[in-house]
């Protein structure tokens, strides 16, 4: 694989990228090295271009923004001397991350709890919507009885 490249469509494969869409990637200054071209014109991938693609379907699946993703394979491609900007870049995206995680884990707990009424409601046989209030009897006031 390192010594003869991937073809464009077996890159296609093994990322689960289209065809369309990696060459979309290199237009826009998406991947970390330079598409090298054999005799006829055709791309050769390499190894590292295959794991970095990997990387890229991460970082797109967990909502990092193409421009993020193009700057981090810019400073990449531009060589060591910039870690502390990559760094930067992942961090911000790691808070965001962060941030979404918690918000799904609240999000959860009220599907959970949800969940768990509506399947005590059905296996207690309880009729009526759970979610509905129930009216409730009108307090009684000792002081002001009529009557």
């Amino acid at each position: 694989m390192a010594d003869r490249g991937l073809s464009i469509g077996q890159v296609a494969q093994r990322t689960g990228m289209s065809v369309h869409t990696l060459r979309l990637y290199e237009r826009k200054g998406l991947l970390a090295s330079e598409v090298r071209r054999d005799g006829s014109g055709r791309r050769v991938y390499s190894a590292w271009d295959v794991e970095w693609l990997a990387n890229c379907v991460k970082f797109r699946a967990s909502g990092m923004p193409l421009t993020a993703i193009s700057r981090l394979a810019q400073l990449v491609r531009e060589g060591s001397g910039n870690e502390a900007e990559r760094l930067k870049l992942l961090r911000e995206h790691q808070h965001r991350i962060t941030e979404q995680l918690t918000q799904l884990h609240d999000c959860l707990e009220l599907i959970n709890v949800k969940v768990a009424s509506y399947e005590h409601h059905l296996a207690t046989g309880a009729s009526g919507d759970p979610w509905q209030l129930q009216p409730r009897p009108a307090p009684k006031d000792d002081t002001h009885q009529l009557g």
